[in-house]
């Protein structure tokens, strides 16, 4: 069945010659997997430049139920980018942003929802000229309300510990390792709470930085067992070190 339908690149893999195996979120078909023919050599035009993380796409698909591999028809980008291709940091954050989205979403069923998620804060990134070196922990604190896991934090936040495994605050210091410290847990709180107009008055050292990410990714790897190495992480932390 034909079909058109919006989508965000988030991987692909060498298919034959001059094809490729694509890997979409998709509006209305959640997480899905192309074949797209003709991407390379002398036919293939400037196709490839719009198969990038995070690339917003405008797709028409032969979709089929119950197909491990679908394919596509044709596709272009129906949003062109301002700064993520140009600009190192948010390109970087891109292809991180995109690998724990291919690592993590499973689900091949329509959610609106998630998509405008997704489509509104990869718009932010791209055309915000304000400071963007914590968009990444924002949008992984963000996405927690929508694959199920958003913290349930009490009342005394500040003065907690968040507890990993169980995915909630507690006054006392859990008996495991899985946990943020109290000051971890309070950025956290924030970044969870957070409206993205209010992210350029989000203030961390880079320190902080880098452990705050690697307790929240952490966090996402007591519930979803998809999400292990991050390849993208270690170019991540380069590129925000400089």
């Amino acid at each position: 069945m034909l079909s058109q339908t919006k989508g965000i690149f988030l991987h692909g893999v060498k298919y034959g010659e001059s094809s490729l195996i694509a890997t979409i979120y998709t509006e209305k078909f959640g997480r899905q997997s192309y074949i797209i023919n003709s991407v390379k050599g002398k036919k293939a035009g400037n196709k490839s430049s719009a198969l990038q993380p995070l690339f917003l796409l405008d797709m028409i698909v032969y979709q089929k139920e119950n197909r491990e591999v679908q394919r596509m028809k044709e596709f272009k980008t129906y949003e062109t980018f301002r700064s993520i291709p140009f600009d190192i940091k948010k390109s970087t954050q891109a292809i991180f942003i995109a690998e724990v989205l291919y690592k993590l979403l499973q689900e091949e069923e329509s959610n609106p929802v998630l998509f405008s998620f997704f489509e509104n804060a990869i718009k932010y990134l791209d055309l915000t000229g304000e400071s963007i070196g914590n968009f990444h922990l924002f949008f992984l604190a963000r996405l927690t309300e929508f694959v199920g896991i958003r913290p349930q934090f009490n009342s005394s936040v500040n003065n907690s510990f968040f507890d990993l495994k169980k995915g909630e605050t507690s006054l006392s210091e859990p008996a495991h390792p899985f946990f943020m410290d109290k000051n971890e847990t309070s950025l956290f709180f924030n970044l969870v709470e957070m409206k993205t107009e209010k992210l350029q008055e989000f203030k961390i050292n880079r320190e902080y930085r880098n452990r705050l990410l690697i307790k929240i990714i952490d966090y996402y790897r007591q519930h979803f067992d998809t999400l292990r190495e991050i390849k993208s992480l270690a170019v991540l932390n380069e590129i925000f070190s400089l």
